[in-house]
Parts: C-alpha cells; structure tokens; sequence
C-alpha cells in the first residue's frame, strides 16, 4: 500500500540481554600461567637445593599472611596491627597438640587454624566496638596481652618457649612415603613437606580471595570499606561480612603460624608473637606491592625477599631502609607499585570490577524518498 508521504521503516536488531563480566584476555591467558606456575613451583623440591625450597617455604608463607591482611584491611577496611596474635596461637596450639595430646602435627595444622579462629571470637566481641587508629592500637594490646598469657605456660617452656620432640616431626604423615619416594633424607623430606603444604595454603588462599571478590558478598565487602554508612542504607550487612572476614583470616593466620613453626620446630612467645615479624613486614609487603589487589602482595613479596637478601646484613640500616622505600612508596605511588603498573598499562592479572556488557534491542530508522 502506497501513500504520498515517505514510507519510514523500522527494523530491530536481535534482542541482546545486559550481561556482567570480569574476566578479560589477559586474565585467562594469566589463569594457563599461573597453573604452569604451581606445577613448576610443586616440582621444586626435587630438582632444587634445600635452601631453595626453604627460601621458597619463606616466600609462600609471607605471601598467604599479606594476601590475608589485605584482605582484612584492604577490603574490609580493618586495619589491624594485631595479626601477630593468630599466628603466635596457631603456632602455640601445633606445640600444645603435638606435645600434650601426641597428636601428629600434619592434622594438628588444621586443628590450630580453627583454634586460633575461636580465639578470634572474644577478640572480635571487643576490638569492633573501635574505629580507625582506635581499632589497630587495640588489636596490638590484644596481641601483646597473649603473649604474655602464653608465656606463663609452663608447660610448653613458659618465657623461654621449647622444641617440638624429634620423636613427633621424626614420624609425620607423609614423610617415610618422600622418603622411599625420592630417596630424600628426613631433614629435607620435612622441608619438603612443609613447603607442599605452604604452596597449597598459598593458592588456595588466593583463589579463595579471588572468588569472594567475584562474589555478591565481595560486592558488599567494596560497599562497607568505601562508606560504611552508604552501605548498611542499601542493606549489607556490614557487621556480618567484617567479622566474618575476621575470622576467616583468623583462621588462615592461624594454620599459616603452625605451618611456620612446624618447619622451625621451635618456639618461644617472643618470636611467635613478633609485631615485627609477622605483622609489620606483611603491611610493608602490601604497601609497597598495592593494597586493594591481589597482584600487590604477590610483587610485594618478591621486593621484600630480594631487599631482605641484599640488605640483611646491615643490621638497623636496613630497617630503615625498608621504612624510607615504603614511605616513597606511599607519597609517589599511593596504590603501590603494582598500581602504578596498572595505571600506564592497563593490566589486570585477578580482575574482580565489573563490566556491563550487551544492552536492550537497538532501533534504527531508514527512511526512503518515494513513496
């Protein structure tokens, strides 16, 4: 049918659904690196020296502690200077099942993690009842307050600490079979042993990480670190999703500190519940690395065994020097330096931001000149 005016003609383009994505190309070519990486790092302690693989148990363990506290305040924006105390209970609770209750210390690993998230609880009940630098010097007191509890236990060498009996790291689980397997000797089988496990506890810590972020709760974790008040209006619940985050790294602290000290087979309150041991150094991995990521701890950690090699030796120097680079850190590159390599190029090895894809029908109007 005809008609004197131009006849106009719409036609619709196939419906697209909005669709929400994170991965990228490079994050799925990183995802092929990253399990070529663990399988080459889980071959280690056949090929290389045991210093290697002892430097490498150091490098792991590091990374799972700074991957928890960024996690803590980096995310849940709980800035805490405490953390030394899930390590040094964890650590004390290997020594006491192992000691007292002849438990093996391979499923006594386990068991210290949940014991150190139970400590978590009453820590919990009075350290959220604080805000910002009120929060991190009462996790500090609390640390400090378990230090000197664990240092009346007798029973396990009071002030001086103790050892753990030959007898018990002699017979782990798992270690006659590395033995006979690989003919390894009992020292480097236990080492062996103990870096395994590290690098289990170190990708699964990660992965773990990465999939909450990806979540619905990491979402509302995003939500509570940026305005608390913002997101409680729109219904998170930022008390839940805090002190759960709290007792998850609690919890990963925890079989991080008994993992360290099943390897060192020796503690003392002093070293176990070192501020600077296992706290200041991991917030100086995730400062200088890139708080807020999960590539920063990672990079971090390498700059900070590198440094620590190169400088060690310089006694209080090196303190310092550490100290000077991660305050430069802080004022010419405030999101780290993984931060600075994402900002000029654009990469993003674990992306957790979403992005909208697709979109409602598209119209478009042709018109014709004659009728």
């Amino acid at each position: 049918m005809t008609t004197g005016f131009n006849s106009i003609r719409t036609e619709i383009e196939q419906p697209q659904a909005w669709r929400v994505e994170t991965r990228t190309r490079l994050s799925g070519a990183i995802a092929v690196v990253a399990i070529v990486a663990v399988a080459v790092l889980a071959a280690a302690p056949v090929f290389v020296s045991r210093g290697v693989v002892q430097d490498l148990f150091f490098i792991l363990t590091m990374l799972t502690l700074a991957q928890n506290w960024n996690l803590l305040a980096g995310y849940a924006g709980l800035i805490s200077v405490g953390q030394q105390l899930f390590v040094g209970c964890g650590a004390y609770a290997l020594f006491g099942l192992v000691i007292l209750g002849g438990l093996d210390p391979i499923l006594a690993i386990p068991i210290a993690g949940l014991l150190a998230m139970l400590v978590a609880v009453p820590t919990a009940f009075f350290s959220f009842r604080l805000y910002g630098p009120y929060f991190a010097i009462g996790t500090w007191v609390i640390a400090e307050v378990g230090r000197l509890l664990f240092a009346q236990w007798k029973m396990l060498g009071g002030g001086t600490g103790t050892s753990l009996p030959r007898e018990a790291t002699k017979d782990m689980l798992g270690l006659s079979l590395l033995q006979d397997w690989f003919g390894m000797r009992a020292s480097a089988a236990a080492d062996a042993l103990a870096y395994w496990l590290a690098l289990a506890l170190a990708t699964l810590t990660i992965g773990l990480v990465y999939k909450l972020l990806r979540s619905k709760q990491g979402l509302g974790l995003a939500a509570v670190r940026d305005n608390e008040n913002a997101a409680r209006a729109i219904g998170v619940d930022a008390r839940r999703l805090k002190t759960a985050i709290y007792l998850l790294t609690a919890f990963l602290t925890g079989v991080v500190g008994a993992l360290i000290y099943l390897q060192k087979a020796r503690i003392s309150p002093d070293a176990a519940f070192s501020l600077t041991d296992w706290t200041a150094y991991v917030v100086f991995i995730v400062v200088i690395g890139g708080i807020g990521t999960i590539e920063g701890p990672i990079l971090g950690v390498l700059v900070f065994f590198l440094l620590q090699n190169a400088f060690s030796n310089y006694g209080s120097w090196y303190l310092l020097a550490l100290g000077a680079l991660a305050i430069v850190i802080m004022l010419f590159a405030p999101r780290g330096l993984w931060g600075l390599i994402s900002d000029r190029t654009g990469w993003e090895l674990f992306p957790v931001r979403r992005l909208l894809k697709g979109g409602p029908p598209i119209k478009t109007d042709k018109g014709g000149p004659h009728g």
